[in-house]
């Protein structure tokens, strides 16, 4: 089941970012995660439409979007490969006809997953950041 984004729903999904932030980007420092954390608590859930996707033990993921920004897209790492990326995704699909998205080019398994998904990479951007180099995606419903 897919629902809206509720304030005590907030911990977890920064957990699940943290975790998933460490796993899926080990090409940046743990530290940089870390300093971002509360900016995700404060700054960034709270200014994006984020829906949840939840199982009977409780939260599996994330999504979180600005206007037809995909700003994040977090599976808890005990559930990823098993669907719920896509099916948070889909969600979106359904509700927009074009989604755009940045990812780190280094992170080769989520720029795969995204292609798999229709999205198309635009242009080759640097995170401002992090310096490290990322794909500007596209995918359109037309």
């Amino acid at each position: 089941m897919i629902r809206a984004f509720e304030e005590t729903d907030m911990d977890t999904l920064v957990d699940i970012w943290y975790k998933g932030s460490l796993q899926a980007h080990h090409f940046i420092e743990a530290d940089y995660w870390k300093s971002q954390m509360e900016d995700m608590k404060q700054k960034y859930i709270p200014m994006s439409e984020t829906h949840v996707l939840m199982s009977p033990s409780g939260i599996v993921g994330f999504i979180s979007m600005v206007d037809n920004y995909l700003a994040a897209l977090f599976i808890d790492v005990a559930h990823q490969n098993k669907g719920a990326g896509k099916e948070l995704l889909d969600f979106e699909k359904n509700r927009k006809s074009e989604i755009h998205l940045k990812v780190y080019k280094e992170n080769s398994s989520a720029v795969r997953f995204y292609e798999k998904n229709g999205f198309v990479v635009k242009e080759e951007l640097t995170d401002e950041q992090t310096k490290q180099p990322e794909y500007l995606m596209v995918w359109s419903g037309n």
